[in-house]
This record gives structure tokens, C-alpha cells and sequence, in this order.
């Protein structure tokens, strides 16, 4: 089938939307450096632009060779990918869904995360893996978890979790254009609307690894990232009609994450609480509480206290995946003990 490029969306130079920020990075990665490459299960024009459009409009502008549709083998696309990697090319791989990066782990923490350094320094692996996930959508429990916790834990891999539409753009151009292995990850929820705010001019990049205060506060942190980042500013913006001053750290990035920012916050505040989708036990945010513990004991006004999802798999009923999910009520909660 062929596609009428009259009817495909244009690529604006702003936007307002989540995915055309994603778009936005793409084309232009596409259009600046032709080792750039895109591959991933149905992401040209002729199968649909990818499962949320992501990437439709770009196979017709810069050709099936560079925005290539693979099949479905997870395997296959970042093998694929590593080894484009490896012979002087950028490429972008597309894993559908998070829960995939599971079928594809051999390749990305025994090969992508290590070939640098096994190899003294002399060979990067330039990728980009980009996936979606999220809960709060019935997408079922093997097609939901945020596995960033996952690998953060692989040296040599940088995790990227975005929450507007202008880190995601920015931090995309970054990531495609490093030379090391760079997970990036989309929450579902930002696809549909839950993030809104105006794109970075063209170019722009956000550097990986930076954190951005959301807001200033004195009285507490909320130290997060991707889409919990949202729910912690409207529980502090709440929370200031009571006089209660919140600061919120969006760390952008979870491996490598800005441990100095974090510390400069939380040193001001005295008191911290770190939010995360993925599950709490084990989770990203028991390094961050510990790195608070260990750098400011002594300084703390409370303990610090963490805000993730319980350690089961996410369920398939709305009433049971609303509970799973650590929304605005357990983050105040979690704010109100700690300030107690």
C-alpha cells in the first residue's frame, strides 16, 4: 500500500505534544546525519508510522533504508542494531513495549553495555532504544513494568525517562547522538495527553545526566522521574495553598543520575521523599534514599521515604491497577509523614 504524502501530519517546527516532540528529534537526527538509522516492528509508513505514530511521515521522507520495518524478533532488532553500531552507524531501535527488552537481554547487557569496555575503549555502541511502557491502561501485567531499575543496574548503559515534551526531544537528540548504549524510555500516559508544554528550539539538546528542579521549595524534595514527576507537582502545587513549600527534582536521567543536585536539594530541605512507577522493592530509589543517607546523616530532619508500586505484578483490573499505581494520594501521604 502506498501512502499519499499529502495526508501524512506535517513536522512542525513546534509543537505541543509528547509524541510530535519525539518526531521532532527523529526527523531532525534524520535529516542532519545520514549514519542516523531508525529499525523496529512496523514503524514505516506502509505498516502505520509505528504502534503511536511516532515515526509516521519519516519512511516516505528519508526511505525504507533508513526507517526500516523488521519483523517481529526482539532479538533480531538490537542485534541488528549493535551491529549497524559497530559498522559506523547511529542507529534508533524501537522495542515496542518495555516488557520486551527481556526477549533482547543478551544483546543489551552482554554485548551493548560491555563491548567498550571489553574492548579497552577502542569500540562504542552508539544506539538508541527507545520503548514504551507505563500501568494504568489494562495493558496487562506482561506489558506494563518500568524495568529502568533493571538497567541502571548494567554498567554502561544510560537510562533516560523523560516527562514533557521538551526533555523528551532534547534528551532524545542526545541520546541518539552519544556513543554509548542509551535506553530511552516513554510512559504511555504521556502519549495521550498527560504531558503538554512547547518543544526546545531546533537543535537543542538537554544533556543526559542533568536534573531539572520543576520548583523550588524549603520544606521538602520529591525527588522522581517520567510521569510520577507530574503527580508530584500537582500534590506540591496543592500542598502551597497550606503554606507547605515542596521542591521537586526531576531527574530526567536515572543512570546517570545527578546525584549533586539531589544532594544541594535535599541538604536545603532537610527532608526528602523519592518517587518511582517501577516496583519499590529493589528499586531506583533505594540507591537515591541511601546516597541521601550516607552524604547528609546528620542533616536529615526525617527519614527519608520512598513512594513506588508494591512488589506483585501489575494487575489487569482498573480498580486493582489504580491501587498498584503510587498516584497524588500516596505521594501526599508520603509527604505529610515525613514532614510530621
Amino acid at each position: 500500500m502506498s501512502v499519499d504524502e499529502d495526508q501524512l501530519p506535517t513536522l512542525l517546527p513546534s509543537v505541543n505534544g509528547y509524541v510530535d516532540a519525539l518526531k521532532m528529534a527523529l526527523d531532525e537526527a534524520l535529516s542532519g546525519d545520514p549514519s542516523v538509522v531508525l529499525l523496529g516492528e512496523d514503524i514505516a509508513d506502509e505498516q502505520g508510522g509505528g504502534v503511536m505514530k511516532v515515526t509516521l511521515g519519516l519512511s516516505s521522507r528519508y526511505g525504507t533504508d533508513r526507517v526500516r520495518t523488521t519483523p517481529i524478533s526482539e532479538q533480531a532488532i538490537i542485534g541488528a542494531a549493535i551491529g549497524a553500531a559497530l559498522g559506523g552507524l547511529r542507529p534508533v531501535a524501537e522495542l515496542m513495549l518495555m516488557n520486551f527488552v527481556s526477549v533482547a537481554m543478551d544483546q543489551i547487557f552482554n554485548h551493548a553495555a560491555k563491548l567498550r569496555f571489553m574492548s579497552g575503549g577502542q569500540t562504542g555502541v552508539p544506539i538508541t532504544i527507545r520503548t514504551a511502557t507505563g500501568a494504568g491502561f489494562g495493558f496487562g501485567a506482561q506489558h506494563s513494568d518500568m524495568l529502568e531499575g533493571w538497567l541502571a543496574h548494567a554498567p554502561g548503559l544510560k537510562v533516560v525517562l523523560p516527562s514533557t515534551p521538551a526533555d523528551a526531544k532534547g534528551l532524545l537528540l542526545s541520546c541518539i547522538f552519544d556513543d554509548d548504549p542509551c535506553i530511552f524510555v516513554e510512559h504511555a500516559a504521556l502519549y495521550f495527553g498527560a504531558a503538554s508544554g512547547p518543544a526546545p528550539e531546533p537543535g537543542a539538546r538537554v544533556p543526559i545526566g542533568v536534573a531539572r528542579t520543576v520548583r523550588e521549595g524549603t520544606d521538602l524534595t520529591v525527588v522522581g522521574y517520567g510521569k510520577p514527576i507530574l503527580d508530584a507537582a500537582a500534590v506540591a502545587a496543592e500542598l502551597d495553598g497550606e503554606g507547605i513549600s515542596i521542591e521537586v527534582v526531576d531527574l530526567r536521567t536515572v543512570s546517570p543520575w545527578d546525584e549533586a543536585a539531589v544532594l544541594a536539594s535535599v541538604a536545603k530541605t532537610r527532608r526528602a521523599v523519592v518517587v518511582h512507577e517501577s516496583v519499590q522493592q529493589f528499586g531506583p530509589g533505594g540507591e537515591i534514599a541511601s546516597r541521601i543517607n550516607e552524604e547528609l546523616f546528620g542533616q536529615l530532619d526525617a527519614a527519608v521515604l520512598r513512594v513506588g508500586a508494591p512488589s506483585c505484578p501489575v494487575p489487569y483490573s482498573n480498580p486493582l491497577e489504580m491501587a498498584y499505581v503510587p498516584g497524588v494520594g500516596r505521594i501526599e501521604q508520603a509527604i505529610r509523614q515525613a514532614l510530621k
